[in-house]
């Protein structure tokens, strides 16, 4: 749930702002965002660790899994999901 909260309170900061905006961040609100996703990230961590999952292992495998369900060539410029490309 503590992970859950942190990821909102990151969202908060972009939740108005236009992709390039997001982009532009003043050094204040660049700071804010680094604590929001250092926070984020202690969460992942130790959730990780308590259920003994390797996180660099894991994503090495769901990229893997992505990429064969969603081929590039397929896919690029349209986002639905896995099933509801032909």
């Amino acid at each position: 749930m503590a992970l859950i909260a942190e990821c909102g309170e990151l969202v908060e900061h972009f939740q108005w702002l236009s992709e390039s905006q997001s982009k532009q961040l003043s050094s204040e609100k660049h700071r804010a965002v680094a604590e929001e996703l250092a926070d984020i990230l202690i969460y992942l961590l130790r959730i990780a660790d308590k259920l003994g999952i390797d996180l660099v292992a894991a994503a090495h495998e769901k990229i893997t899994r992505n990429e064969s369900r969603y081929p590039i060539a397929k896919v690029r410029g349209d986002a639905r999901r896995a099933d509801e490309y032909d």
